[in-house]
């Protein structure tokens, strides 16, 4: 059986672990890779970088968080490269003076040897409220932000502080996508992921219940068969 090509971008602070439980599950139908997005400190260089590194000439792509923001970038740039779209707990709307004061705020915090504290303040943000004293679940996000790092962390802030408006992006996307998101996305309401689903002429939008911002790992079950409907579309 023919496998899909996809490729898979982790969010702010995190790495492959977030995808852990697509690449198990996917792995009968997709060649999965996962993209590094910690090299460059502007979104199109992001995007430049993943693009010279994908190891396919076209793909399924998914983004969850600053992976969205990527992903919308890629799109940009190289539309003829995009088989699929999925967007997954993200925004296509340009950064708000208020977000971008909160992450120069991180970064200043990391750049005075507080760069756990980081992690600890976003926690309580990132999972649905019931999930916040699940020790295994917090040890995987802060697993990711060890490996990701102090420097990188500060590249990826100033990277999604850079990012264009997709807005005017969404309907020239011609290729089939899924815009899902967690009910309780404290992050990333669901109002955006509406937003970007009637912008894109066909997209699907994927809600899933009971479920935060980082919903790869918080319900992979539903999140994987999403990703499943959205690859067989």
């Amino acid at each position: 059986m023919k496998k899909f090509s996809l490729v898979l971008i982790p969010g702010l602070l995190c790495d492959a672990q977030l995808w852990r439980p697509q690449i198990e599950s996917l792995a009968d139908i997709a060649d999965i890779w996962i993209a590094d997005h910690t090299r460059s400190d502007t979104m199109a260089g992001v995007a430049r970088d993943v693009l010279a590194d994908a190891p396919f000439a076209s793909f399924a792509l998914a983004g969850l968080s600053m992976g969205g923001y990527i992903a919308l970038e890629i799109a940009r740039q190289a539309p003829q490269r995009v088989a699929r779209l999925g967007l997954l707990d993200t925004s296509a709307r340009a950064e708000l003076p208020e977000q971008t004061q909160r992450r120069m705020d991180f970064i200043a915090l990391a750049g005075r040897g507080e760069f756990p504290q980081v992690t600890e303040t976003l926690l309580p943000l990132l999972v649905h409220p019931s999930r916040v004293g699940q020790a295994a679940l917090a040890d995987v996000v802060r697993s990711m932000a060890n490996n990701i790092g102090k420097e990188a962390f500060v590249r990826q802030e100033k990277a999604i502080i850079s990012r264009a408006d997709s807005l005017a992006l969404l309907p020239a996307i011609g290729c089939p996508t899924m815009v899902l998101c967690g009910r309780q996305d404290a992050l990333t309401p669901l109002a955006l992921h509406q937003e970007i689903a009637a912008g894109i002429k066909g997209a699907r939008l994927e809600v899933i219940e009971a479920c935060g911002h980082l919903s790869t790992l918080e319900k992979p079950v539903e999140v994987n068969a999403a990703l499943r409907r959205w690859l067989a579309a």
